[in-house]
């Protein structure tokens, strides 16, 4: 048993993160998971499509291709396709988006602000290295039972969803 578990605080943190979020959703009309799909694709510019934010987020594929409609029905978001591979869009920011992730990222930053308030930079240091460690863990667990699962599994997993 790990006398101290971090997970048990998980929700109230995605609630304190929420509450750093709301008033610019609230300001821009946008939801939340528009708002995370912003910031991801700006924080993360060589994941660009719905599978990355899918896949690296563990979002659902539902959630995400109605919300990149939504985003790119309202001026935020284009599709490029490279060369001949017209399957794949690569999701790319546009400039009325702007605004918001520049308000994104100060709500992350004052986010970030509350929970690491009173640590120093080596703690926070050694935290990184710690959380890298246990994700590395996690992402090894995942897919080592993602090779386990039958091919079919998948899309029965998705027609569920």
């Amino acid at each position: 048993m790990i006398p101290l578990n971090p997970w048990e605080h998980q929700n109230v943190i995605k609630t304190l993160y929420g509450k750093c979020v709301e008033e610019i959703c609230e300001q821009y009309q946008i939801t939340r998971i528009e708002l995370d799909i912003l910031l991801f694709l700006a924080n993360n510019p060589r994941f660009d499509t719905a599978t990355d934010i899918i896949e690296i987020r563990c979002l659902s594929k539902s959630h995400v291709s109605s919300s990149v409609k939504l985003l790119e029905q309202q001026g935020y978001l284009r599709k490029e396709y490279y060369g001949h591979n017209k399957k794949t869009a690569h999701l790319k920011i546009s400039g009325p988006a702007l605004e918001i992730i520049r308000a994104g990222r100060a709500a992350q930053e004052r986010f970030l602000a509350i929970l690491l308030e009173g640590f120093s930079a080596e703690e926070i240091a050694l935290m990184k290295r710690y959380n890298n460690r246990i994700l590395h863990n996690i992402h090894a667990c995942l897919s080592a039972s993602r090779e386990k699962q039958p091919p079919d599994a998948d899309h029965s997993e998705a027609s569920a969803n």
